[in-house]
């Protein structure tokens, strides 16, 4: 095992309690509660990305007694249930962990810091660096040189100078810190009316907690007399309190390699818990081969450069249901852009460009831009047939500077991913082409160079801005057809995507 990367452990029954209670209820349409377990899996995500580890484990409490009920049978007795939303979450997000390649440790007997601590105890003297994530203030007995605390959900880094900052005292005098201030969430019995600024002022003074038993008789006032009733029972307190370096594991530091994951299971599981965004992700990891979509093999694109061949396209586009446009200009500033040509698709694999505006040496003959769009205003202001575009505010601005306002606007696939996946970061037709169609299209610079020396869309040959245009509105037609079908079925999404979003599409054109 490799010392450059930590080993990172998860207290999972901390973080699922916090997330439970911390984060908005999410309820399937079946009726399965489902916020806990998103909000668990969310800083997994976050964990791996942060800190890219190899070695990593997600720790739960197991069912049943532990040692620590056998030695003080009140142990946690003020605790109430388990609330049954919380419990159904147990399982689905176990599977969802082990799904994830991620090891998931539950000891019967044991709670799992005692779990977590003896990982630690064992890295430590591997000389393997510990970050182990969890929101129990308890956990801060552990910190070494060698351990670190984080807790994801304030954002919080904890190492030895941290705790001292925090509580007043060094990593190795919080077992004492403890059992003198006890613990009401655990039923943990401390000395009465002993808060914290009196446990960190003896510990300062005394050193320790043995020594200040050693002493107790000088403490004086009835803080003194509470210390000194309590001389018996604090023994038990610090066994309570104390976590567990020793505790029998099948696996050491070195069993928890992170495994590849079971994205198929994942998938199905993801489903069932309607987390539609991660179903959209998983698509980054799927062999395009195993796609659901086609294979884009069959292309049919016209270049049309003739009134007859644009007449019999304007027809075809006037009797569908919808169709695919995308704007080929000069500048991806609206405000700057001349319209060199339009492409159009009606069906998946049929699509044409009209160039209008190729103005380099030789360029072919073309139709009038004028012309062209004199036909075709009525078609993009009429209601119907419905538009779809990738990022059609763009559109919408460059036909508006030649006074077409366009109306009857259907789809943005640009936004029906954003919807469905809103935490990913690239929404670009070449990024969704590539994870929905398994696709890689033609790239920009591939037909107009790079740099200073890069060509606006006028100066390009004909033949390969046609292709590349023309490519354009068949793939958005195809990604329509791939992700329509993700969205539909969401009646809270499709909500999102119908009422806000879209309506949101000419607002923001209008007012840029």
């Amino acid at each position: 095992m490799s010392s450059k990367k930590p080993l990172v452990l998860v207290d999972g029954s901390s973080y699922l309690y916090r997330a439970f209670h911390a984060l908005p209820p999410l309820i399937t349409s079946k009726g399965q509660p489902t916020g806990a377990i998103k909000g668990v899996l969310n800083m997994l995500i976050r964990l791996r990305k942060d800190y890219n580890p190899d070695y990593m484990a997600v720790i739960f409490d197991a069912k049943g007694k532990t040692f620590r009920d056998d030695m003080y049978p009140e142990y946690k007795a003020n605790r109430p249930p388990m609330p049954d939303d919380l419990r159904c979450q147990i399982e689905p997000l176990h599977s969802a962990i082990r799904l994830m390649g991620l090891p998931l440790l539950i000891v019967d007997g044991v709670e799992a810091d005692d779990v977590i601590g003896t990982l630690c105890h064992i890295a430590s003297h591997q000389g393997i660096d510990t970050i182990v994530s969890t929101g129990d203030k308890d956990m801060a007995q552990l910190v070494t040189d060698h351990v670190t605390l984080i807790n994801t959900m304030t954002d919080s880094k904890m190492d030895r100078e941290g705790v001292i900052e925090k509580f007043g005292i060094p990593p190795e005098r919080i077992i004492d810190y403890l059992t003198l201030v006890g613990d009401s969430v655990d039923n943990i019995p401390g000395v009465p009316k002993c808060g914290p600024k009196t446990a960190v002022k003896w510990l300062t003074e005394y050193g320790s907690l043995d020594e200040l038993m050693n002493n107790a008789d000088k403490v004086k006032g009835k803080i003194g007399e509470n210390l000194r009733a309590s001389l018996e029972q604090i023994p038990l307190s610090k066994d309570l309190a104390t976590i567990k370096l020793d505790v029998e594991l099948e696996q050491q530091p070195t069993d928890l390699k992170i495994q590849e994951p079971d994205n198929a299971s994942l998938l199905e599981l993801y489903k069932d818990l309607e987390f539609k965004a991660w179903i959209a992700e998983l698509a980054d990891d799927v062999d395009p081969g195993q796609s659901n979509n086609a294979e884009i093999t069959e292309t049919h694109y016209d270049c049309i450069t003739s009134e007859d061949a644009f007449n019999t396209w304007l027809q075809q586009l006037q009797h569908c249901d919808a169709f695919a446009f995308d704007t080929e200009t000069t500048s991806l500033n609206y405000m700057q852009a001349e319209l060199v040509g339009v492409s159009f698709s009606i069906e998946p694999g049929k699509a044409a460009y009209v160039p209008v505006a190729h103005d380099y040496p030789g360029a072919p003959d073309q139709l009038s831009r004028d012309w062209v769009l004199q036909q075709l205003k009525p078609l993009l202001e009429a209601d119907t047939p419905k538009k779809i575009g990738q990022n059609l505010k763009y559109d919408k601005s460059v036909l508006a500077r030649y006074d077409i306002e366009l109306q009857g606007i259907g789809f943005d696939t640009m936004l029906e991913s954003y919807v469905l996946n809103s935490t990913a970061s690239r929404h670009d037709m070449d990024s969704l082409a590539l994870k929905y169609l398994g696709h890689k299209n033609i790239a920009f610079e591939d037909i107009a160079g790079k740099g200073s020396k890069q060509l606006t869309f006028n100066q390009i040959d004909l033949q390969q801005a046609s292709d590349y245009a023309a490519e354009d509105a068949d793939i958005t037609l195809r990604l329509h057809h791939a992700l329509w079908p993700q969205l539909e079925p969401e009646t809270e999404l499709c909500r999102v995507f119908h009422d806000i979003e879209m309506p949101l599409l000419p607002v923001l054109s209008k007012i840029e």
